[in-house]
């Protein structure tokens, strides 16, 4: 993951793991898949990757896109 800086401290951000309560990493979804898959309703997902300002405590998500 890229380096990140703090938009409010102007800080590196620590890359940090960010999980539901039942201890899963969190996704989002892309949108539709092509094919038998995509007729059945299933679609693409992302994971997300957060990271946490060790200064003013700022958290932000970002999405895996690659």
């Amino acid at each position: 993951m890229e380096q990140r800086r703090c938009p409010d401290c102007g800080v590196t951000m620590k890359e940090t793991t960010v999980r539901d309560t039942e201890g899963m990493r969190l996704s989002i979804t892309t949108g539709k898949r092509n094919g038998l898959l995509g007729k059945v309703g299933v679609q693409n997902t992302a994971k997300v990757q957060g990271v946490c300002c060790p200064e003013c405590g700022l958290v932000r998500l970002y999405a895996d896109l690659e």
